[in-house]
């Protein structure tokens, strides 16, 4: 008998519904069903592969036991309640009608519906549960158990919903572009990712939020390929760019916490539950997404604690949310959950003091008190102050007064009394808020000139060690005296040398040891540097990088300028008000065949793979290298962090994030799924790594050398040319401004060729390219450019999300006009770029200036002023400082056009497509990439 579907009308498909032994007829452009044919169509089953066979004989279907509310107990389950870890494979879901269904081996891809129904005549079947209850199908998989599925739509609205989210679709189309023809566009930047696009029934749910966001957590590939060879062969590496702790914004939507203690793990790979596993045997086990271990189902799993009831399981946010928190139960405590403590370390001496910053940070401190996490009134802190000596304070509770206590000897480092020096926040607060308006005055003519900031972190140290918490110092100076003593080996004669790389190893072991010690005891330290002389930051930043804290940087730093002190007191305040995650640590685990082979960020690495951070701070970032093992046979794999920690209000947690991405064996796949901004920083980390490992030149050639490599794999096998020369520079559609953002990096302070930066701001610069997430990090290796002065005249009114920016230029000065007015911006400092023919009338509605003449370039704060272009001005500048997640706050610098050289220079140094001293224009660059790429073909 002919198919039906020769029968039907354009548009139409039949899918036999064994269910209801009958067949349902689908419109496929709308989803609509009917019951009915809407031609005369045969009620023949269908065969995909050829003729028809007769539907599955029809089948006794014993009735599922079902159970009082007392007996539920049975019913969820025998364990414990707390169930080992797992990682399992994905089913889909199924009918929500009441329908008879069968429960055997999922469908084997391939077998038309009927084929598969008659292999599992022998299968026991099952009456649909009555509608209070969970429903069990068997639907599509890969070959393995029964799977178990909520009740939900109908299959169609299901396969819609799918299709949204990415499931089942084709791979993705390739499209080639040439490099030489085609100009970067910016805008492209803040494109998202490649879309993950997951093989049918991978996943559970149909919850849009069941793979991780990218900004949470992001791969260089979403297609992961199923051979280190296949790997090898792209060229392009694998790995992860992981944000745990990203701040929530407006919009945003909060990560889940699930509060019950109720944790399912895979007894094996200890995965967590996720929406990827599948749930078989009845939905009383589940199968691991990872390693394929069979986990049982916690008993409390499927009930509502609040209510004391059944509850539906396809609620759980761990079944739907791919970044979700748990409340951890005592298993997971190694000791109860400590209070968030403070130890803030002032420097006091002379040049401290005249700098403004002593007054500035107790001042910022002050105001900063009742935003320090304190809801469960157990936050301590403690002050020291320090110069060539230690300064504690004693605060008893319930007075306003403290005693200052002098230690002198800073070779043998003690507290000077036992108690009431590290103080509850709450109970010592009006004690606190006397000392921070006079420790400026107490040290207002001290003329005492070094530093002893090594033996301060000792007594800091020694103060909260039983405890653990954060250690913030602010240092003026290159610390001179007692423990982890520097000398002064700044040396320009060696700058673009190959000895400056020397310049970036720790000049002293004293820092790395100590912040181990601090590693170990959940210490994190966060650095604040301000001196207007070499500081050494390669050697301070060493604490922060190891305890999983921050460096901040302010170079010849005065409070005297408004600028300096707003920029330091918002950054500063930030991070005393930032919820933290303390005593955490951090593991990344993955599918089978898949192994983390290198870690790059500020944390220690305890274990092979067990990264130790005593203080996560929000919007830090982390990239992890990934080696493929063995041939990978699953159609998808899954990454799942799990980072356990304490949050500041005295709760342990554990945060979970997960990603899944499809497998593919295509290398047309793996060009198309490329994430080049997940690349670029991955590049920027290993870039900083072999800049301190080897010198400063290798890391540049390093990061040429696998942009090279990348599109001569891509002219090889993605194009004509094959081998042989080409004058063309071909790359895919999605990795365009890989090329410019390897020039960006190239260009950056970081690692650029250049015997003009001071090694304090180099290795300043590696602390943000190593540290900064990728919504900071592109900005600051490809700055933005906004034409101001003839912008449209929705820029810088509020629309739907906010302040609308003007559309980005390319970064070339070509885009420059004498009498125009731009803004460029690299997430850490704004440039007013002012031409030398700007009319009076611009200068006056933007600076309150009569002209141009009488404007002054340098730090500025601009003013708002009674007219729609300024306030349209200052409300971009403002959006810009708003927009981005992390503390930071730019700088404002207004620059002439014929104004003072070296900031000329600086602003121009952000438009990266022009050529800069020894370094290429972007057109220069491409050329030498197409002649390398052609080079690399003819050997």
């Amino acid at each position: 008998m002919a198919s039906p579907t020769q029968q039907l009308p354009p548009g139409w498909a039949a899918e036999w519904d064994a269910a209801n032994q009958r067949y349902l007829f689908i419109e496929t452009a709308t989803g609509r069903t009917q019951w009915e044919p809407p031609l005369h169509a045969p009620t023949a089953p269908i065969d995909e592969h050829g003729p028809s066979v007769s539907p599955p004989p029809t089948h006794h279907i014993p009735k599922r036991r079902q159970y009082a509310a007392g007996q539920t107990q049975a019913y969820y389950g025998t364990t414990d309640g707390f169930v080992e870890p797992s990682y399992g494979a994905a089913g889909v879901m199924g009918p929500q009608t009441q329908q008879p269904v069968a429960s055997g081996p999922l469908f084997t891809p391939g077998l038309a519906a009927e084929q598969q129904f008659a292999a599992q005549q022998q299968q026991p079947l099952y009456q649909a549960p009555p509608s209070h209850e969970p429903q069990y199908v068997n639907a599509p998989g890969f070959g393995q158990e029964p799977a178990y599925y909520p009740p939900s739509a109908p299959v169609n609205q299901l396969a819609d919903q799918f299709g949204q989210m990415g499931f089942g679709q084709k791979p993705l189309q390739l499209y080639t572009t040439n490099l030489l023809t085609s100009p970067p566009d910016p805008r492209e930047l803040s494109h998202p990712p490649p879309e993950i696009r997951l093989p049918p029934n991978s996943c559970i749910t149909a919850s849009p939020y069941a793979n991780a966001d990218y900004t949470y957590q992001r791969c260089t590939l979403n297609a992961i390929p199923t051979t280190s060879s296949l790997l090898s062969k792209v060229k392009i590496p694998l790995a992860l760019v992981i944000t745990p702790y990203r701040g929530v914004k407006n919009g945003d939507l909060p990560v889940p916490l699930v509060t019950d203690t109720v944790i399912a793990r895979c007894r094996r790979c200890r995965t967590y539950i996720n929406p990827y596993v599948q749930f078989i045997d009845g939905g009383n086990r589940w199968r691991c997404c990872m390693c394929n271990m069979t986990n049982e189902v916690p008993q409390l799993f499927d009930w509502d604690q609040v209510r004391n009831q059944p509850g539906d399981r396809w609620s759980r946010d761990e079944l739907n949310h791919s970044v979700v928190e748990f409340v951890a139960p005592t298993e997971y405590m190694v000791r109860p959950p400590q209070p968030a403590v403070y130890v803030i370390l002032i420097d006091v001496s002379h040049t401290a003091i005249q700098s403004g910053m002593v007054a500035t940070a107790t001042r910022t401190i002050l105001e900063s008190l009742d935003r320090i996490p304190n809801e469960g009134q157990r936050t301590k802190i403690a002050i020291i102050a320090y110069d060539t000596s230690l300064y504690f304070f004693s605060m008893p509770p319930g007075t306003t007064e403290s005693t200052m206590l002098v230690v002198s000897d800073v070779d043998d480092v003690f507290l000077p009394k036992p108690t009431d020096l590290l103080v509850n926040l709450s109970e010592a607060k009006e004690s606190l808020e006397a000392l921070l308006t006079r420790i400026n005055d107490m040290f207002q003519d001290n003329h005492t000139v070094g530093s002893a900031m090594g033996p301060a972190l000792q007594a800091g140290f020694k103060l909260m060690a039983p405890i653990g918490g954060k250690i913030i110092v602010l240092s003026a100076s290159l610390p001179n005296v007692g423990a982890g003593a520097l000398k002064n080996r700044e040396d320009p004669k060696i700058l673009g040398t190959s000895k400056e790389s020397s310049l970036l190893q720790p000049a002293s072991p004293f820092y790395k040891t100590f912040a181990i010690e601090c590693s170990r005891a959940q210490v994190s330290v966060d650095m604040f540097l301000f001196s207007a002389s070499y500081q050494d930051v390669t050697s301070l930043a060493c604490l922060p990088h190891y305890t999983s804290g921050q460096t901040f940087f302010y170079p010849a730093f005065s409070a005297s300028r408004s600028e300096d002190a707003i920029k330091f007191a918002h950054e500063f305040g930030e991070i005393l008000a930032m919820p933290i995650m303390l005593e955490a640590v951090m593991r990344v685990r993955a599918s089978k065949g898949l192994r983390m082979s290198s870690f790059h960020g500020n944390f220690f690495v305890r274990s092979t793979d067990l990264l130790a951070m005593p203080a996560v701070p929000m919007d830090q970032s982390y990239a992890i290298e990934v080696q493929i093992e063995e041939t990978i046979t699953a159609p998808f794999v899954v990454f799942q962090t799990a980072v356990l920690h304490t949050t500041c209000y005295g709760e342990r947690r554990i945060r979970v994030i997960t990603l899944a991405l499809p497998t593919t064996s295509s290398l047309s796949e793996l060009f198309a799924s490329a994430d080049q901004v997940a690349i670029a920083t991955f590049l920027a980390n290993k870039a900083v790594e072999r800049s301190i490992t080897h010198k400063l030149e290798d890391s540049r050639d390093a990061v040429m050398q696998k942009l090279v490599e990348i599109l001569s794999s891509y002219k090889s096998s993605m194009t004509a040319a094959g081998a042989g020369a080409s004058a063309q520079l071909a790359i895919s559609e999605n990795l365009k401004m890989l090329p410019l953002l390897v020039l960006g990096l190239l260009k950056n302070v970081g690692i650029r060729q250049s015997a003009q930066i001071p090694p304090d701001l180099r290795a300043y610069a590696q602390c943000l390219l190593t540290s900064l997430p990728s919504q900071l990090l592109v900005p600051y290796i490809h700055p933005n450019f906004y034409s101001l002065h003839n912008m449209p005249p929705e820029a810088g009114t509020v629309g739907e999300n906010g302040v609308i920016l003007p559309v980005p230029l390319p970064l070339t000065s070509e885009r420059l006009e004498r009498h125009g007015l731009y803004l460029i911006e690299d997430s850490q400092n704004m440039f007013l770029w002012v031409g030398r023919d700007a009319v009076p009338n611009l200068v006056e509605d933007v600076f309150n200036l009569p002209s141009y003449e009488v404007l002054r370039g340098g730090k500025t704060t601009l003013p708002v002023l009674d007219n729609d272009f300024s306030q349209r001005v200052n409300a971009i500048i403002q959006k810009i400082r708003e927009i981005r997640r992390g503390v930071y706050y730019p700088h404002l610098y207004v620059v002439k056009e014929d104004g003072e050289p070296p900031l000329r220079l600086w602003a121009l140094s952000c438009l990266i497509q022009d050529r800069a001293d020894v370094l290429p224009s972007y057109q220069q660059f491409i050329g030498q990439i197409r002649d390398k790429v052609n080079g690399a073909g003819t050997y």
